[in-house]
């Protein structure tokens, strides 16, 4: 694989330009020669799996299809924590059984696991500040797990990568949209100024919460 010859904060930090819309892979593979499948490969593997696909010893575990069927029967069964469940069928984490779930009760094709990563979604979608705070508000409460974020929105992940850095520098003012002409907070009719300010109140309870198990 590609990876091992480049440093990971190399890697990190080309894929962190293009994620947040600086650069594309032509600029990228001008700029420090490389080839843009190279890039197009980093990006599609740390969108899949993160920053652990650069592990040296990374394989990535691979389900069948009647695998990931019997853990969701399980699942709905109701007879088993998700704990118990990832213990069971040895998955590494709960976001993975719950995609599958998802999956499943909207009649989803469910496939082997090893045959190609879904394609991300390269399209966005118009979305207002409600949307976006509430899809940052998801992504951070899933220790930032971009791609879970954007399946569950139906967004691209680049579109939730790029929300969630600006909320951290910016906070909600880093997510109004500057194409155009959007709605400022003040333009906001009152019950989109009231989930926001229940979304602020959300976030703020979540930050005193982890103070105090400290």
């Amino acid at each position: 694989m590609t990876f091992y010859k480049y440093p990971k904060e190399f890697m990190l930090k080309l894929i962190h330009l293009y994620l947040m819309g600086d650069y594309s892979f032509k600029k990228l593979a001008r700029q420090y020669k490389i080839h843009q499948s190279i890039l197009k490969e980093w990006v599609r593997k740390y969108e899949a799996f993160g920053e652990a696909v650069f592990r040296s010893n990374f394989s990535p575990r691979c389900y069948t299809r009647k695998q990931k069927i019997q853990a969701v029967e399980d699942y709905l069964s109701g007879e088993y924590s998700l704990l118990e469940l990832m213990k069971k069928h040895q998955i590494s984490g709960r976001t993975i059984l719950l995609k599958w779930v998802k999956k499943y009760t909207s009649h989803g094709n469910i496939k082997d696991s090893g045959k190609g990563l879904s394609k991300t979604m390269t399209k966005g979608r118009k979305t207002t500040l409600l949307e976006r705070m509430e899809i940052v508000d998801f992504c951070l409460k899933h220790h930032k797990n971009y791609q879970l974020a954007a399946q569950t929105y139906q967004v691209s992940y680049q579109h939730v990568y790029q929300w969630v850095k600006k909320f951290e520098l910016h906070g909600e003012e880093g997510l109004q949209d500057r194409r155009g002409r959007t709605k400022s907070e003040a333009e906001l009719t009152t019950e989109e100024k009231f989930k926001l300010e229940i979304k602020r109140i959300e976030r703020e309870n979540e930050r005193l919460r982890a103070e105090n198990l400290f």
